[in-house]
Formats: C-alpha cells, sequence, structure tokens
C-alpha cells in the first residue's frame, strides 16, 4: 500500500517529527511505501479568498509546493498519518492550514474537483501527537476533528498514539514508549481493526476471531 505521514510541527526534528519518523519505519517494516511531507516544506501561506484568487482557468494562485504534495502525494495515498503537537488544544496552524488548502481543489471551480472529491474518500487515517501536559484528553480536540474528517471524507480512522514531552527529544524518556506506539501504528495502519457502529449496524457477538 501507498502511505503518506503528514507533519505539522514548525520545530525542525522536535518530538511529533520523532514520532512522525517512528510511525514511517513502521510503514516500511510493513512493507508499504512510505513518504514524509513536512508542511513546513510546501506551504507558505493560508487559504485565501477563492473567488478573487483562483486563476482564470480555475487553478490555484498560491504560489507554492502545496498542490504538488497534495495532487501528486496525498491523493494517490492509500493511507494518511497526520503529527502534529498540542497548540491551544488543538493541531498547529500549519497543520489546519494544510487541511483548509484542500478547499482549493474540492471547490467546483476547480476543474478537476470530481477527480479529487474521488481519490480523497476511503483512505486509513491516523493520528500522532505531542504535549507537556499530561491529563487523558489534552489531545481530544484533535482527535475528534480528525473523527469528523473522516466522516465527511467517508475514511477510518485507525487509532492515535500521544507521547509526552517538552525538550526536543524529551518524548523518547516517556515511559508509555510512544515511538514503540507510533511504529505499531505504521506497522499496522492498514488492518488495524476499527468500528463505528450506528445503532441498525450488524454486529457480531466477537470483536476477535
Amino acid at each position: 500500500m501507498r502511505a503518506l505521514v503528514v507533519t505539522g510541527s514548525p520545530r525542525r526534528n522536535g518530538n511529533s517529527a520523532l514520532l512522525a519518523k517512528s510511525a514511517a519505519e513502521g510503514l516500511s517494516d510493513a512493507g508499504h511505501t512510505c513518504e514524509i511531507v513536512d508542511v513546513s516544506d510546501v506551504m507558505n501561506g493560508f487559504l485565501r479568498d477563492c473567488r478573487t484568487c483562483r486563476k482564470d482557468n480555475g487553478e490555484c494562485a498560491i504560489g507554492d509546493g502545496f498542490r504538488r504534495a497534495f495532487l501528486d502525494s496525498f491523493l494517490p495515498a492509500d493511507g494518511i498519518i497526520f503529527a502534529t503537537p498540542v497548540y491551544w488544544y488543538g493541531m498547529s496552524a500549519q497543520l489546519k492550514a494544510f487541511f483548509d488548502r484542500m478547499f482549493c481543489y474540492v471547490a467546483a471551480s476547480y476543474p478537476g474537483a470530481e477527480r479529487v472529491v474521488r481519490d480523497l474518500t476511503g483512505k486509513r487515517i491516523g493520528l500522532i501527537s505531542t504535549s507537556e501536559e499530561t491529563y487523558p484528553t489534552v489531545a481530544a480536540g484533535i482527535v475528534h476533528q480528525l473523527h469528523e474528517y473522516c466522516r465527511y471524507t467517508e475514511s477510518t480512522f485507525v487509532g492515535a498514539v500521544h507521547g509526552i514531552g517538552n525538550a526536543r527529544g524529551e518524548v523518547e524518556n516517556d515511559p508509555s514508549q510512544p515511538l514503540l506506539r507510533a511504529r505499531s501504528l505504521g506497522q499496522h495502519l492498514f488492518e488495524r481493526h476499527a468500528a463505528d457502529y450506528t445503532i441498525d449496524a450488524p454486529r457480531p457477538g466477537r470483536v476477535w476471531a
């Protein structure tokens, strides 16, 4: 399978980047093709008003690397793992802007929107987050946002890994072993069990065979 790890921290080689690398190694261990995209490398601006910004031919007018990253790396991927520090109890502004910029290509005014919408759906999605604070729901806002993203794109949220640390690399000292868990998330991204029942969904009497 083809996988992509998207890192959204403005700090190079920080804790979330370290966990992202472990997830990528896990994906490679499992035989999948994996690429890491650092949002700071491909974007230099936020979403604008497409009605006034878009080119006459319908193309996005923002001249950075987002187009290539989104069309050539994100859309072809079968699975995506997002990595971000917790900033103000949400994802980083850089990663949020990556999501926002997708609008340029799913809006009907973009000539390839139908293909983009088709290729955006049905992916396996994972989350890596880091924070200094340790209480259990510190990253709940990010988890919820990705749940809603998965609902909207008919994708599957397969799990989250959270690591604790402040200084660069300190997440390695987290006794919950987030580096190991991030690697496992990558290894099992495409076969990890994920359930999201509705009241009328068929439900077997056992979870594990």
